[in-house]
C-alpha cells in the first residue's frame, strides 16, 4: 500500500510538473505573437455587408468546422444566398436552412461541376480528411487536391475572397506530409491570384462529439482548460468558425493574410461578443 502510494505520489508529482513546464512554453509562445486587436462594431459591419448583396458558398459543410460555420452564417443572415457544395445532399430540421442552395458534386470529376463554383463573392473550403481515415494517398488527394481544384473553379467562377481552413505548422518545405501538403496547396491557391485570400492556421482543433474515447475525453477536458489561458495550444471548433465570418466582415488590409491560432481566437472572441 505505501509502496502504491509512494508510485502515485511520483506521477502526481511528474504530472504537475509537466503541465508547469507546457504551461511556460505555451507562454512564451503566445507573448511572442502579435496580441493587438482593432475594435470593431460588428453591428455596424454586418449591416454594411447586407447591403453589398454577396453571396457565398461552403466547402465542406458537413464536417465540424463547416457545420460551426455554417451555424454563425445563418445566425448572422449577412449573405444574399449560400450554397453548400459537398459530395452528398444535407439534411436540416431547422427551418432557418430552409432557403440553403445545394450543389451535389463528384470532387473526381470538379471540372464537369463548374457550374456551380460560379457567381458567388466568397468562397469557405473546410474540406479535410486524415491519414488514419484515407490513407497517404487518400489524404492528398481530398486535402491537395480537391481544395486546389475548388479553388481553381471558384477563381474562375468569379469568388473574390477565398478563405482557406489550413493547419498550425503548415510548411510547404515540411518533411511530415501533413504539414507539407497544407503547406503546399496555400501556397499553390496564393498563385491564383484571389482579390483577397484568407488563410486560417488552428492549433489543435476543440469540438464536442456525441462519443468520444475516455482519453478523448480527457485531452479534450485538459486542453479546453488551457485554450483560453494559452490560445496557441487549441481552440475551440466554434471561435474559428467566429473568426472566419469576422473576418469576412473587415476589410483586408492585405491581399493574402495568414491568421494563426492567437489571432484566430482573439477574432473568435470578437465575434462571441453580442
Amino acid at each position: 500500500m505505501n509502496i502504491f502510494e509512494s508510485n502515485w505520489g511520483k506521477t502526481i508529482s511528474f504530472f504537475t510538473v509537466f503541465v508547469v513546464a507546457l504551461a511556460a512554453v505555451f507562454y512564451y509562445l503566445e507573448n511572442s505573437e502579435i496580441d493587438e486587436i482593432p475594435r470593431m462594431d460588428l453591428n455596424a459591419m454586418e449591416e454594411n455587408f447586407r447591403q453589398k448583396n454577396r453571396t457565398c458558398f461552403i466547402l465542406g459543410a458537413s464536417g465540424e468546422t463547416g457545420k460551426a460555420l455554417l451555424k454563425k452564417i445563418v445566425e448572422r443572415n449577412i449573405f444574399s444566398n449560400i450554397t453548400l457544395i459537398g459530395r452528398r445532399q444535407l439534411t436540416f430540421e431547422d427551418k432557418a436552412y430552409e432557403n440553403l442552395v445545394q450543389k451535389v458534386v463528384d470532387f473526381e470529376k470538379l471540372d464537369e461541376y463548374a457550374e456551380a463554383f460560379q457567381g458567388h463573392d466568397v468562397g469557405y473550403c473546410c474540406l479535410g480528411t486524415t491519414k488514419a481515415k484515407a490513407g497517404a494517398e487518400g489524404f492528398v488527394r481530398v486535402d491537395h487536391d480537391y481544395v486546389l481544384k475548388s479553388a481553381e473553379l471558384a477563381k474562375a467562377g468569379g469568388c473574390k475572397h477565398f478563405h482557406l481552413e489550413s493547419s498550425k505548422g503548415a510548411d510547404k518545405t515540411s518533411s511530415f506530409l501533413y504539414l507539407k501538403t497544407k503547406g503546399q496547396v496555400e501556397a499553390e491557391i496564393e498563385d491564383l491570384g484571389f482579390e483577397r485570400f484568407s488563410i486560417y492556421r488552428p492549433a489543435v482543433l476543440l469540438v464536442d462529439r456525441e462519443e468520444s474515447r475516455p482519453a478523448e475525453w480527457v485531452a479534450r477536458k485538459f486542453l479546453c482548460a488551457f485554450s483560453s489561458v494559452f490560445p496557441t495550444m487549441s481552440i475551440p471548433i466554434t471561435a474559428v468558425a467566429r473568426a472566419m465570418v469576422v473576418n469576412t466582415l473587415k476589410d483586408g488590409e492585405q491581399k493574402v493574410e495568414i491568421l494563426e491560432n492567437k489571432a484566430i481566437y482573439n477574432l473568435g472572441e470578437i465575434g462571441d461578443k453580442e
